[in-house]
């Protein structure tokens, strides 16, 4: 018996938006068989990748006859994009990775039978991540017409990743949270070295803090695993009810880092709120 096919083996695509979580996608779609046909950026005559297609003009890409056009451009940049490839026909279906912007924002691509939607992945791309394990469980938030929510629910399962629609009314919470979720976390570890900094404390503390918030992470993940609220995972003196530690954290706050006690007093009343 013979290996199964490629989930995305019928599949033909451009990519528009070469950059961390273009180039990521774009090999996603590539290790699952789908076929990359050109990659438009900003400028000419440089290879996506290594072993991949010269780029060319985004002004310059027409992909009629294309199944997919993935847009990962960033989100101040997209409604531009979206009208100077409305200039030429296009795929099937176009696709943005924006999570802040719904469909709607390709409004100039849509007509001559191009439908658009929206495929973010909620996950951080510090650097290009081309290896496709990397989307494994990934959530993706989709939205658009029907034709082009069913291809991104179908690029996503091909990848092991989950997916459901986000609505365009609930997309700038969605991404405040998704903000809170991953930036927020990486403000709260440099809020934490810096008052190890200014307490002349090792930079060995800071890395101490990152594997503390790994295990905390690894525990919340586990939380929601078994059926319980993220609430439950939350660990500390808050948590605990313990006033006299938090009286003298927002004690010697006043000291130190002043600056930081609003931050710390709202966290310990979210810590309250949560634990309900």
């Amino acid at each position: 018996m013979g290996d199964s096919p490629a989930p995305l083996a019928d599949l033909r695509f451009s990519l528009a938006g070469p950059g961390r979580v273009g180039a990521s996608l774009g090999r996603w779609l590539t290790a699952a068989g789908a076929e990359l046909v050109a990659v438009a950026g900003r400028r000419a005559g440089e290879p996506a990748w290594p072993d991949g297609p010269l780029r060319i003009l985004l002004e310059d890409l027409e992909t009629a006859g294309q199944d997919l056009l993935l847009l990962a451009v960033s989100d101040g940049d997209l409604a531009g994009a979206a009208a100077v490839l409305a200039r030429r026909p296009q795929a099937r279906v176009v696709l943005h990775t924006s999570g802040s912007l719904d469909a709607s924002v390709l409004a100039p691509v849509r007509g001559a039978g191009t439908a658009v939607g929206s495929l973010h992945p909620l996950k951080a791309f510090p650097r290009p991540a081309p290896d496709p394990a990397e989307a494994r469980g990934v959530f993706f938030a989709v939205d658009g017409g029907a034709e082009a929510r069913a291809l991104a629910h179908r690029i996503a399962a091909a990848w092991g990743a989950v997916s459901a629609e986000v609505p365009p009314e609930a997309r700038p919470l969605y991404h405040f949270a998704a903000s809170l979720a991953a930036g927020g976390v990486v403000t709260l570890l440099a809020t934490a070295a810096e008052i190890a900094d200014k307490l002349g404390l090792p930079p060995e503390v800071a890395r101490g803090y990152t594997e503390l918030a790994r295990g905390a992470v690894t525990a919340a993940r586990d939380t929601l695993d078994a059926g319980r609220p993220l609430g439950a995972a939350i660990t500390g003196p808050a948590a605990r009810g313990d006033r006299e530690t938090l009286r003298r954290h927002l004690e010697a706050l006043r000291h130190v880092a002043p600056r930081d006690l609003p931050l710390a007093v709202f966290l310990i009343l979210e810590t309250l709120h949560q634990r309900e």
